[in-house]
């Protein structure tokens, strides 16, 4: 006589792996200008990247699609999204991005994070009363 019961099968152990399942991924960034009085619009700021994506990547580069989330223009801090394969070009270029018009610069990375969330808050910056 067949049990339907299920305790009679035995167990069968599954490894499921996802190698970063999230379609995008985002960046907290800073600009660092030599002179600090400098401010760039939003525009301008995406314009930079893009010139340096195209600058390491030639125009293949330049084509890489990523969004200027949200910008504070007195910090010169910005959210970046880009997709999870793009990640790496555009994180490199920023890295060698050196000057902005005759004025040395760097940008700063400050936090990557498949989840957008992620960057709302930093536990290096958190105090507890």
């Amino acid at each position: 006589m067949k049990s339907d019961n299920k305790k009679d099968e035995p167990a069968v152990f599954k490894r499921v792996v996802s190698k970063n399942a999230s379609p995008y991924n985002y960046m907290k960034v800073s600009l660092v200008l030599e002179d600090e009085s400098t401010r760039l619009t939003a525009i301008e700021l995406k314009q930079f990247i893009i010139t340096g994506l195209k600058s390491l990547y030639g125009e293949v580069g330049a084509a890489l699609s990523f969004d200027l989330l949200k910008y504070d223009e007195d910090t010169l801090t910005a959210f970046l999204r880009v997709s999870s394969r793009g990640l790496v070009k555009l994180w490199s270029s920023l890295t060698l991005l050196g000057f902005y018009q005759n004025q040395a610069c760097a940008f700063r990375v400050l936090q990557v994070s498949p989840f957008l969330l992620a960057l709302t808050g930093n536990s290096r910056d958190l105090q507890l009363d």
